[in-house]
């Protein structure tokens, strides 16, 4: 007899935990790897922040379990500033992650899950964990990879007389494209009495600055961000939801949980957020952004010139190339693909099948983060360019003309 549940029969480590570990090995052992796999910020955590920390590394007492008051208004003042309606401190429940709100929330919720193809690879996961039934959409390239209306009459027309949770992440993991159909979505989302997490955890490295959500055009939505992306502090775990008061019932199952499960999240880290919410990081952002629209042109650039198909990343770490068209001859499956590029290359990206894609298609998610994020902050401003991309991130040039000199070798 099994000491395990049935439900957790094919689950399997996350996939982007586990190419990081792949890759710390490879480098332990001598090999030469290019770490496009892991979505890890390469970037420092801002000093204030950093000092915020240390200030308060003597704090050792179990913070409430909603999260600190200073900092659960600190997040409602952050967002009331950038046009978020009807939020203050009692609408913020801060976890140790965002990672770890989203899975109560699956636990939580009474319905079923729609999840968009491409998806971060933890949506899935979690509902299987959760035993929650969940439907794969699919998108096309000419919506961004995002959903459509059309798309959410059909999935709602299916599932009737159910609760519905969708979950949408813009900018998006894995393509680095946002969602523009924000009016239309919510229209059809308030239509059919949808319950909407919006995965924000990108929003703040979105590149054209006027970032939208769809919590402003669909009241049932739960807003989701955390430290680990625009504030590179990954190894922190602070998260928060920002729930809207017509959907406090989960709000308030959310906070049971949290109870029963992480207690509080780390007093040193929740005092160190309150600075990251509170202070003016916009230097420091704007630089960040600069180099990472840069590198993600130049690896567009590149790859587009043997006839990859892909959209250019509007934000984030990431791009999504697809060379099934050039390389299906050759390869029956992304994880073969994937497999074999790593093996002859030291590329490591991951295989579009563990973002919802069929095996068949020859995609993959490229993180372009492998570089010092602290030396190319020290750069000048005008010094961020493509030209200038050999001197700061090396093994991103060096990367994708192994991934370019693989493609063609197997065209």
């Amino acid at each position: 007899m099994s000491l395990t549940k049935q439900n957790l029969k094919n689950l399997l480590p996350s996939s982007t935990l586990l190419i990081n570990e792949i890759c710390k090995d490879l480098t332990k052992k001598g090999k030469t790897v290019y770490k496009f796999g892991f979505g890890q910020s390469p970037f420092p955590v801002p000093k204030s922040i950093v000092q915020a920390l240390k200030d308060n590394a003597h704090q050792k007492d179990y913070l409430p379990s909603k999260g600190l008051l200073e900092l659960r208004k600190g997040i409602s003042n952050f967002l009331t500033n950038k046009g978020y309606k009807n939020l203050n401190h009692e609408n913020i429940i801060i976890g140790p992650g965002s990672k770890e709100l989203m899975f109560l929330l699956q636990i939580a919720f009474d319905g079923e899950i729609i999840l968009p193809i491409p998806s971060w690879v933890s949506y899935a996961p979690q509902a299987i964990i959760a035993k929650n039934k969940y439907h794969w959409i699919e998108t096309k390239k000419n919506t961004n990879w995002h959903i459509s209306p059309e798309n959410i009459d059909k999935i709602a027309s299916q599932i009737e007389n159910k609760n519905k949770l969708i979950i949408l992440n813009s900018p998006n993991n894995p393509s680095g494209t946002n969602i523009h159909l924000l009016k239309e979505l919510g229209e059809v989302f308030t239509k059919h009495n949808f319950t909407v997490l919006s995965d924000e955890i990108y929003s703040e490295l979105y590149f054209k600055n006027n970032y939208k959500s769809i919590s402003h055009f669909h009241k049932n939505t739960i807003v989701s961000s955390s430290l680990s992306k625009w504030a590179g502090a990954g190894g922190w775990r602070v998260g928060y939801f920002a729930v809207p008061d017509s959907l406090m019932e989960i709000f308030e199952k959310l906070a049971v949980l949290g109870t029963e499960t992480f207690s509080a999240v780390s007093a040193p880290s929740q005092f160190a957020a309150i600075t990251a919410y509170s202070e003016d990081h916009s230097e420091y952002l704007t630089k960040v952004k600069k180099i990472l629209h840069v590198i993600s042109h130049y690896v567009y650039e590149q790859l587009k010139q043997i006839n990859i198909e892909m959209i250019e990343p509007e934000g984030g770490f990431y791009l999504m190339p697809d060379f099934t068209k050039l390389l299906s001859h050759k390869f029956k499956s992304s994880k073969t693909f994937c497999k074999t590029l790593l093996d002859e290359t030291g590329v490591a990206v991951l295989p579009g099948s563990d973002f919802g894609f069929s095996h068949d298609k020859l995609i993959f998610r490229l993180s372009y983060v492998d570089f010092d994020g602290s030396k190319f902050l020290e750069a000048n401003y005008e010094e961020i360019t493509e030209k200038n991309l050999q001197k700061f991130a090396p093994k991103i040039v060096e990367g994708v003309k192994e991934i370019i000199d693989f493609a063609l070798k197997y065209k």
